[in-house]
């Protein structure tokens, strides 16, 4: 299949690709903004490094915004982040390379906002993410294998993120 500027190649069947240098990561605003401004560049475990600045991120951002306005600049975060994973995804030939964690921080962003504001119920939330991440049930399998775009990529981690807040709503229930 020919590769154009909306389908990119699943990378599966390729060996992992090492991390961009810094000089790829400051080339482009995408490139910044899709490899977590620089924490996807971790040689192991990226996407746990992404959800841990994530984690920093938003808790240095919770004290200067309303829920209503953190909501809307999670959403506005989403959707720069098809565009900047897509174009750091062409730019690097793999859709989901393993430096691009911009699907990890924001996602994150939202189940942090739904979740109690304290260190059990947040390190509870960091690994449901980052196991739903990683296990990828359905529809997250289908958007990781099916959809190769900056949507695709961005999507599965939301749908992971839908599932953890599932998990952190039933919890809250029951212990309630």
């Amino acid at each position: 299949m020919a590769r154009d500027s909306t389908t990119l190649p699943d990378p599966k069947p390729y060996k992992p690709s090492p991390p961009p240098s810094l000089q790829f990561l400051m080339a482009h605003p995408a490139h910044l903004v899709a490899c977590g401004f620089g924490s996807g560049l971790s040689p192991r475990a990226p996407g746990t490094f992404g959800t841990l600045f994530g984690w920093l991120s938003f808790l240095l951002l919770r004290p200067y915004m309303s829920d209503f306005e953190l909501l809307g600049f999670i959403v506005v975060c989403f959707v720069g982040g098809v565009l900047a994973v897509h174009k750091t995804g062409v730019d690097l030939g793999v859709v989901d390379h393993g430096s691009i964690v911009w699907d990890e921080i924001v996602p994150f962003w939202l189940v942090l906002l739904f979740c109690p504001d304290n260190w059990l119920w947040q390190t509870t939330a960091f690994c449901l993410f980052r196991f739903f991440d990683i296990s990828k049930p359905q529809p997250a399998r289908y958007f990781d294998e099916q959809v190769k775009n900056g949507f695709g990529v961005m999507t599965d981690d939301l749908v992971a993120a839908g599932y953890s807040l599932l998990v952190l709503a039933i919890l809250r229930f029951i212990l309630a």
